[in-house]
């Protein structure tokens, strides 16, 4: 799953780059996402600032960001806090990458040509490289440069915008040391190559929808370990 967030699968730190805030932001996005900060919990500017070496500046900026994103609100005297996270915002977010997903998978099945199945081929081989080397950054990296070569094919610019902007909520880092992930992950690109080579729209569409229906299925599974939803009504997972 492609995303626009800087570094996917590295390290919880910053480097010295022109968009730092945006750097901010996906840190605190994957925090978020994971529960690592649970919903009514408060992200305190100076805190977050000496924790990722960074001044107040960027750590500011970042805020403001995910307030508009819904993922943090503001409130007087208390600063910012964790807006709730519910399985329906999870199902829906998933849903809407895959639906994205599907849709450009049927339009490069019918112009995909064999330069491109060699090219996606090899990003797939990297990928696996780096599962077997068990690198969790390289192997988002790997996953990330997939997909990204994946929707240049079909030429659905405004689309595949739309789609990386909605996988910015999707948490790299924990699916990259999740061996399972990664084979879902392959076997769904070498389905998803068969069906480009077979020139078969349908097929294209469920090899793609496969990852995102998995990695919906993960989180929701990740964050019911979590305390984040105690308290709130059982209900199975809808795609």
């Amino acid at each position: 799953m492609a995303s626009d967030s800087p570094a996917p699968g590295g390290p919880l730190r910053l480097g010295r780059r022109p968009q730092l805030s945006e750097e901010v932001a996906a840190i605190l996005r994957h925090k978020i996402m994971t529960a690592e900060f649970a919903p009514g919990d408060p992200i305190r500017m100076d805190e977050t600032a000496v924790d990722l070496g960074v001044s107040v500046t960027p750590v500011r900026e970042a805020l403001l960001t995910l307030r508009g994103e819904g993922m943090v609100s503001s409130a007087p005297h208390r600063g910012y806090v964790v807006s709730d996270l519910s399985r329906t915002d999870v199902e829906d977010v998933f849903w809407l990458q895959g639906q994205a997903a599907a849709r450009i998978a049927r339009r490069t099945a019918q112009m995909i040509d064999d330069d491109h199945l060699a090219a996606l081929a090899e990003a797939n081989r990297v990928l696996r490289d780096a599962v077997a080397a068990a690198d969790p950054a390289a192997i988002a990296a790997a996953e990330y440069e997939f997909h990204r070569t994946h929707n240049r094919i079909s030429g659905s610019g405004k689309l595949a915008w739309f789609l990386q902007s909605a996988t910015r909520y999707t948490p790299h880092r924990m699916y990259a040391t999740d061996p399972e992930w990664a084979r879902v992950a392959l076997a769904s690109h070498e389905q998803l190559i068969a069906a480009y080579a077979a020139r078969d729209p349908e097929a294209a569409a469920a090899a793609i929808g496969l990852q995102f229906t998995d990695g919906a299925a993960r989180l929701i599974a990740h964050l019911q370990t979590t305390d984040i939803w105690k308290n709130a009504p059982d209900h199975p997972f809808c795609y």
